[in-house]
């Protein structure tokens, strides 16, 4: 399976509807929203407030990533405001079981992200639960980073762990993807791959997605 979710958080702010219509147009497949509360990560980002007009304009799923402490607080909140997936970082949960789960009653997908120094094997006793394993490919908090080479083999470790105890589990990366490592993270195990540069940034968006899918 070969999924692309663009990131808006490289989309233009001030022509946001015309961003999200034209991945609408295009053959991405989910959109995604990064959340940053400038206290987990040093940037600052939105809040539902944002997502929730997002949902408005969107025809594709709300990939939405929480980087923020204690996302358990807002489960409910990113559900009313449109999230169809929600994933949180294990760094920030401290009853990270609870707090899957109350994401899966509320509806949503739900899914737990690693940072880049977060090693696989955490996952053991959890990944069960989760619906998708997001693989943060540069250290989060900023678009534009150069991507860590050493994703390639936690992705490795981390297919072999879902399809020991969860084959259903999606593997996403975040940071860095571009149409050059793509191929590579496909066949390291990667379903879905999150370009916010690759695409915004190119002359044309709809084509490079059609490239980062193949």
């Amino acid at each position: 399976m070969h999924l692309v979710s663009p990131s808006l958080l490289s989309a233009d702010f001030g022509n946001l509807q015309r961003d999200i219509e034209m991945l609408n147009d295009s053959a991405c497949d989910w959109l995604h929203v990064d959340v940053m509360d400038g206290i987990f990560v040093p940037n600052i980002s939105f809040g539902q407030p944002v997502v929730k007009h997002i949902k408005k304009h969107a025809r594709k799923p709300l990939d939405v990533h929480l980087m923020i402490m204690d996302p358990g607080r807002y489960v409910e909140d990113f559900k009313n405001a449109g999230a169809d997936i929600l994933t949180v970082h294990y760094e920030a949960c401290t009853h990270l079981d609870r707090t899957l789960h109350a994401i899966k009653d509320a509806g949503m997908k739900a899914g737990v992200v690693l940072n880049p120094h977060t090693p696989v094997s955490l996952l053991e006793d959890s990944v069960q639960i989760c619906d998708l394993v997001l693989l943060m490919s540069v250290n989060p908090g900023f678009g534009g980073q150069k991507f860590i080479e050493n994703t390639y083999a936690k992705v490795r470790q981390l297919r072999a762990l879902c399809d020991r105890k969860n084959p259903q589990c999606l593997i996403e990366i975040d940071g860095g993807v571009n149409t050059t490592n793509a191929p590579l993270l496909y066949e390291a195990g990667a379903d879905v791959l999150v370009a916010g540069n690759a695409v915004f940034k190119s002359d044309n968006p709809q084509q490079t997605i059609l490239e980062l899918k193949r």
